[in-house]
């Protein structure tokens, strides 16, 4: 479930689209994930649409912008950006370059992601899995948790020292289609539950994502019918053209109900297919170590979970 730079392929936060797939399940879906920058429905308006646009735009560029730049970018009029931009000033959120007048995100709000994390259990508790982990399969190791429709990776640990690996940022939405990550949690639950996730986000197409990346639900099924039997999810260029990974599914240990996923990702020279069963086993049981934490690392324990 990684990329170089992107989601699963290093790609940044994908934002959900609010584009259905066609009613022919054999068809391929035009619905797709919106890459960095794009716009769905025109410019924000409001002014939390405007605020957090601008928030996710100076994170896409931490070089910084000029309030221009930042105005004509996110089609926001440039009074209100400028205005937006004053009031997270004051309150700490972004900061103006003295020398070039360039806006650019202060480091507030990683302060509050990795308190938000830290008390959260994920440093003490999961972490030292995730460790373990990289250390044994020498790939990149990641934690997602459920957190409403959809996924995000809030921690990881990489085992590659040298040569290829994949190193993505965190805090990154999964594409439910075409990730390891996703595809573990949908096989959780029912067919139907799962194609309207999908459906509500988009399937990722081979275009953007892998070559193989499945893009009718026909396609998704087989593998979420796979997953199933297997205990885990396997994917090989459905994310890049250029990786391979597998995830399990993360469950509260007293209901059953799904918190998260562990995945194991790496560039498909490396992680083969054959290696990635032969890696199950240690997986499943860092899955299993994860699952009996969830007690004390309350990120997991009050994660919007998935059916049991």
């Amino acid at each position: 479930m990684a990329g170089a730079g992107r989601n699963e392929k290093g790609r940044k936060a994908m934002p959900t689209s609010s584009r259905r797939p066609g009613p022919d399940a054999g068809q391929p879906h035009p619905a797709t994930a919106r890459r960095p920058g794009e716009r769905v429905g025109g410019a924000p308006s409001g002014v939390m649409d405007r605020t957090f646009a601008i928030l996710q735009f100076l994170a896409e560029n931490p070089q910084g912008h000029p309030i221009s730049a930042i105005s004509r970018s996110l089609g926001i009029p440039l009074s209100a950006t400028h205005r937006t931009l004053g009031e997270l000033a004051d309150r700490g959120f972004v900061r103006q370059n003295r020398d070039y007048g360039d806006y650019c995100l202060t480091t507030r709000l990683v302060t509050l992601a990795f308190t938000y994390l830290s008390r959260g259990g994920i440093t003490d508790i999961a972490q030292p899995v995730l460790d373990r982990l990289a250390a044994a399969t020498g790939d990149l190791i990641r934690l997602a948790i459920v957190d409403g429709d959809g996924l995000t990776w809030v921690a990881k640990a990489q085992g590659a020292r040298t040569g290829l690996r994949y190193d993505p940022d965190m805090g990154q939405v999964a594409m439910l289609s075409c990730s390891a990550t996703g595809i573990a949690w949908l096989a959780s639950m029912a067919d139907d539950e799962a194609l309207q996730k999908v459906a509500t986000q988009g399937f990722g197409h081979p275009d953007q994502f892998g070559p193989r990346a499945p893009g009718t639900a026909t396609a998704l099924l087989r593998h979420l019918r796979a997953t199933r039997r297997r205990g885990y999810s396997v994917t090989v260029q459905t994310f890049t053209p250029w990786m391979s990974a597998m995830a399990a599914v993360v469950r509260e240990g007293a209901s059953g109900e799904v918190r998260g996923t562990v995945s194991i990702a790496g560039p498909t020279v490396r992680l083969t297919e054959e290696r990635m069963h032969a890696l199950a086993p240690l997986l499943l049981e860092a899955a299993a170590e994860l699952s009996g934490a969830c007690a004390g690392a309350s990120i997991l324990a009050r994660s919007g979970a998935g059916p049991a």
